[in-house]
């Protein structure tokens, strides 16, 4: 009798995994991100990605990153991690944790804290020590929010669908 099986993911692997696999839902042609909330019990609660919101024709708002606020995509995309609190029906996320494919902006900060999670799970900080991001930084350090930068095993994760 052979035993368990020694090469599974953690959860750390696969809930980033999770988040990752919700950011190729974006019709973004520049970023795409994802997030995953998850309860202390390990259960996804909750995914997001960036795209426009509900009802918002993607092919009638503009996905540009240069011009006039309205002929950009600024003004109207929600991200990823407001997606995800949003999408949510099950009440209260106090306490839980995010996962998240890039470092929250200001903004999603804010919704964050407000929400109750208490742990962000990130991949990238590609805009570390931009005016949005230290204030991220500024605010969960204020309001008790631990950030934590996802270490990679090394390994490649396959997914055949």
């Amino acid at each position: 009798m052979g035993g368990k099986r020694e090469d599974y993911i953690s959860w750390d692997e696969y809930f980033m995994g999770v988040a990752s696999l919700a950011g190729m839902r974006s019709k973004d042609p520049n970023t795409q991100v994802g997030a995953c909330i998850v309860s202390d019990d390990n259960k996804i609660l909750s995914m997001g990605y960036n795209g426009f919101p509900s009802g918002c024709s993607d092919d009638e708002f503009p996905w540009e990153r240069d011009g006039g606020m309205l002929e950009t995509k600024y003004a109207f995309v929600t991200h990823s991690e407001l997606n995800a609190i949003l999408n949510y029906r099950g009440g209260s996320l106090e306490g839980t944790k995010l996962y998240v494919s890039l470092f929250p902006c200001n903004e999603c900060a804010k919704a964050i804290i407000q929400a109750g999670i208490k742990t962000v799970v990130y991949k990238s900080d590609k805009y570390k020590g931009t005016p949005a991001n230290v204030a991220s930084k500024r605010m969960f350090d204020a309001a008790g929010v631990e950030y934590i930068k996802y270490s990679r095993s090394g390994r490649d994760i396959k997914l055949e669908v």
